[in-house]
């Protein structure tokens, strides 16, 4: 099966906004203890590759996603291509030196992590970063586009999330690699913190103000944009009757008002080409103030799902023939 493209957001996850400052917390309450306790971290935690359980599974790969993006493999002794792609990726992963490690599944004995993430057929290899997991492919994929699905992670934790594996010298798969640095701590990670954690309370307006003070400090702040995106959305739709606005929207199509809305409800739902579609044959339908209206909530939804994603460009495209 060939990988499928990889997007940093897949359906909306209204928690991944929060999930990078938590793992980051994490990670560094975890380094914090280990040089309490004489400086040695835990166990194999530098390894490049490793198996994970469900008991381990927050500290080995939640927390670590925080650091560098982990590649998870789901594999069972009786399946025959997860012989072939399991050595492929330990291989890589010495390669690619630290920017990135992995974490081997035993599907047979973690059916709960197998459920979780819904995985259909085996092998199938996700990643988390800054604590999303990420569908990247399904099958013995060609080395090729294993490699190509690879960078283009390692670019995206980069540029989206700030996060840069360690790197160590290449080898085998099992080197040690050395104790990464902990990162700075930035002026603006209280404030986000207050930010996401009146996001995780439901405290919406709150959330959107520390985010918008972030922002008005630093406004190029990428995790603050997309909490402030996400929180935004929300607060939206959180009064609104799914039932009356889809039928206002059905009665309506050319009310930029109703599909406005409706389209908020449609990535509320994982229903991203939905939400988008609609708004673009709203600009295509309109003029004026109505057609600014629909473009405008349009640009807000492509912050929530992020500009990486091949859904925003694809639409960000259509945008621009429609607007000229």
């Amino acid at each position: 099966m060939q990988p499928r493209n990889m997007s940093m957001s897949g359906v909306v996850d209204l928690a991944a906004v929060k999930a990078a400052g938590e793992a980051r917390q994490k990670a560094e309450q975890a380094r914090a203890e280990a040089a309490r306790q004489g400086g040695t971290p835990p166990a194999g935690a530098q390894r490049l590759v490793f198996d994970v359980d469900e008991a381990g599974f927050e500290a080995e790969v939640l927390q670590r996603s925080a650091e560098v993006p982990v590649v998870i493999d789901f594999w069972a002794d009786w399946c025959e291509p997860c012989k072939q792609l399991g050595p492929l990726l330990e291989r890589l992963a010495a390669e690619y030196a630290g920017r990135f490690v992995l974490a081997k599944v035993d599907v047979e004995a973690n059916q709960m992590l197998f459920q979780q993430f819904g995985v259909q057929s085996i092998p199938a290899v996700f990643a988390v970063v800054a604590g999303q997991a990420l569908p990247l492919f399904q099958g013995a994929a060609p080395e090729a586009q294993i490699r190509e699905v690879l960078d283009q992670l390692v670019a995206v934790a980069e540029q989206r999330f700030g996060i840069v594996g360690a790197p160590v010298d290449a080898g085998a798969a099992d080197v040690e690699a050395p104790a990464p640095q902990a990162a700075p701590m930035s002026p603006h990670d209280a404030a986000l913190g207050l930010a996401h954690d009146a996001l995780d309370a439901g405290d919406l307006g709150g959330a959107v103000r520390a985010y918008r003070n972030v922002l008005s400090d630093d406004p190029g702040n990428a995790e603050a944009k997309l909490g402030l995106a996400q929180a935004e959305l929300l607060q939206r739709v959180q009064d609104m009757d799914p039932q009356q606005v889809r039928k206002a929207a059905a009665e309506g199509p050319a009310d930029v008002p109703a599909q406005i809305a409706a389209a908020d409800l449609d990535l509320v739902g994982g229903h991203v080409e939905d939400a988008f579609g609609r708004l673009l044959d709203a600009v295509r339908r309109t003029a004026g103030e109505d057609r600014d209206a629909a473009r405008v909530r349009l640009l807000e939804l492509f912050e929530v799902i992020g500009g990486d994603d091949p859904r925003v460009t694809a639409a960000r495209t259509a945008l621009s023939r429609a607007l000229f």
